[in-house]
Parts: C-alpha cells; structure tokens; sequence
C-alpha cells in the first residue's frame, strides 16, 4: 500500500469513527454513571468486538455470512433485540446502589458489555467488508494491508472512545443523581433508536 493510498484511508477512517454510535452511547452512560474505568472496559470490550470483526473480513468468512440470508436476518435481528432490551433497562434504571454506595455494576460486567453491543450489529461486517478492498493495493501483500488498516481503525476507535470515557468520567463527578439519572434515560433512548433501526433497515 503507496503512502498516499494509506493516507486516503486514515482520512476515511477518521471521519467514519468520529460519527458516534450506540457504542459511544454506551460509553457514555456508563462513565457518567459508574466512573471513567466503567467506561474504558467498554473501550477494551468494543475493541475485541471489532478485532473479531476485522479477523473475519480478513479470512473472507463477511461474504459467507452476508449472503448466509434467512441466518444474516436473525442474527441481525437478535443484535436490534439486545440493543433495545439494553436501552430499556438504562431507561428504566432507578439507580439501585451498592451497599458501600456505589452503583451497581451490570451482569457479566463493562467489558462483555461493550463486546456483545459491538458484536450486536452484523451490518459491520458488511461494512467493513466493502470498505476494506477500496483501499487494498492489488500487488501487495492481502493479509498485511488487512492487518495494518484492522489495527488503524481500532487505535483511531479506542482514542476516540476513550476520549468520551474521560470526558464524561469527569462530567459525571459534577452532575447530581436527578441529572445523571436523565442522563441515563436519554442513552437508553438513543440505544432503543439503535436497535430499532437495525430491526427496521435491510441487510443489504
């Protein structure tokens, strides 16, 4: 891959992660309400997600599982379901603490969290699918241009995410309970929109 090639695609990628998704939205809720470390193991769990996703556009196995149909649909369709179920329990959270006062942790805690929201859309690896060869230099070597945009696009994704981890880690220490628990509310909202249109939107 030429310099000016690679550069191209740094560009796309940035304007790409910059637009936030329900992954951002995750983090956010959850730095605001359990601290800037909540928010950085869902950085470390979305991370794995795309690492698995990357992995998998690497082998060829996106083509396989895009045109896999009726399979691609409900697996499509239990990732909308997760991403709503999860909006409705922050929607509906009443800020049940801890006995030392915190706030208590989710199930099966922040990294498999952030994971399964990552993993819960398959149009990524669609995605990723498509964007991917427009960079690709022909004569090089496939597998190393796979690898070094994969890791391009995780570290620009784990600035990004972590830059929101921070900033609403230390947001969250000046907010009262009244202003987080609407905080909380509106990120449940925008992860019910996220899965609703992933529910609603065609795989293709």
């Amino acid at each position: 891959m030429s310099l000016e090639l690679y550069a191209a695609y740094v560009l796309a990628c940035i304007v790409i992660i910059l637009v936030p998704g329900p992954t951002v939205t995750l983090i956010i809720a959850n730095s605001i309400r359990h601290g800037t470390r909540a928010g950085l193991a869902n950085v470390a769990g979305t991370q794995a997600g795309l690492a698995i996703m990357i992995a998998i556009v690497g082998i060829g196995l996106n083509t396989l599982i895009s045109g896999m149909g009726h399979w691609f649909e409900w697996v499509r369709l239990i990732g909308a379901a997760y991403l709503i179920w999860m909006g409705v329990q922050m929607f509906r959270s009443k800020g049940t603490l801890n006995a030392d006062g915190t706030a208590r942790k989710p199930r099966g805690g922040f990294f498999l969290q952030g994971l399964l929201v990552a993993l819960s859309n398959p149009k990524t690896l669609v995605f990723f699918g498509a964007f991917f060869p427009q960079f690709i230099a022909p004569q090089g070597n496939y597998s190393l241009q796979i690898v070094v945009m994969g890791l391009t696009a995780m570290i620009f994704a784990a600035m990004s995410d972590s830059t929101y981890a921070l900033a609403a880690g230390r947001a969250g220490r000046l907010l009262s309970a009244s202003r987080i628990k609407l905080m909380s509310r509106i990120s449940g909202s925008f992860l019910v929109g996220g899965g609703l249109w992933l529910a609603f939107s065609r795989s293709k």
